[in-house]
């Protein structure tokens, strides 16, 4: 008699992106190098991502990439110096899980560190729905969720026909894939500020349903598909923290009130 073996779960190290501008004003104002060792509820923002990751229960690995503390380390795998820019960071992060080599089926979160409001649950949640077959997964969420679980949180929203979404601060990708969209990606971030290269690299037929509310989900999927030269998924989460990173004072104060209320 034949027995059916469930298919393995999938394996996630992850990549945290706690590098920035040595001139950072927001971090410079509350004494430290980068916005990642600014404190939140007495404790740097970084340490609470970190903590979530490793809580996840999803997460094998985790390279760290920026400055750190004493305190941080302890969770962390493999300490990545700061290259200075997102991408490079990322590239710099994701070769440090390389080097020590990659297990099969091995998959990446990459996350930012200035998002102290995530929780283990929450991560475990995003992992667990991510779809297997993509290169590159964004979780995105609804603007009623980013409003229902933080009144007042100020956050940039784009109108698909779906409803407004708030991009989130992770994403997922297959480590082994990353040199075939990293251009691609870096020629679009190249071209955000110059609207003419960026309508071409886009197309005007997208832009113009972007405009009108009339983009779907899918098909911004196939366009971003399209562009980077893999295959692209977004991700409906609806968890609120994905979406609400630190970035001023507003940000820090709500951080603040919603760790001191957990604790």
């Amino acid at each position: 008699m034949s027995h059916e073996q469930a298919a393995p779960a999938p394996q996630w190290s992850a990549v945290v992106l706690g590098g920035g501008d040595p001139g950072d004003p927001f971090a410079a104002a509350h004494g430290v190098s980068v916005k990642g060792l600014i404190p939140v509820a007495g404790e740097p923002m970084a340490l609470h991502v970190l903590r979530a990751l490793r809580g996840s229960g999803r997460v094998g690995r985790v390279a760290y990439v920026g400055p750190t503390t004493p305190e941080m380390d302890l969770l962390i795998d493999e300490r990545v110096t700061d290259h200075g820019t997102l991408l490079s960071n990322l590239e710099a992060g994701v070769e440090a899980l390389s080097a020590r080599g990659l297990a099969p089926g091995e998959r990446v979160i990459v996350a930012t560190a200035d998002i102290p409001l995530v929780t283990p649950a929450q991560l475990a949640d995003v992992l667990d729905a991510a779809p297997g077959d993509a290169a590159l997964v964004y979780p995105v969420v609804r603007r009623q969720d980013c409003e229902a679980a933080f009144p007042g949180v100020q956050r940039t929203y784009a109108r698909l026909r779906e409803g407004s979404f708030t991009g989130g601060n992770v994403f997922l990708l297959d480590p082994r894939l990353v040199g075939e969209f990293l251009p691609r990606l870096r020629e679009v971030l190249g071209a955000r500020k110059a609207p003419l290269r960026l309508a071409a690299l886009i197309g005007p037929g997208v832009l113009l349903r972007l405009l009108t509310r009339r983009l779907t989900v899918p098909a911004l999927e196939g366009k971003v598909s399209t562009i980077l030269g893999v295959k692209a998924r977004a991700l409906i989460t609806g968890h609120a923290a994905i979406g609400t990173d630190v970035d001023k004072d507003a940000d820090l104060a709500l951080a603040e009130r919603h760790l001191g209320a957990a604790g």
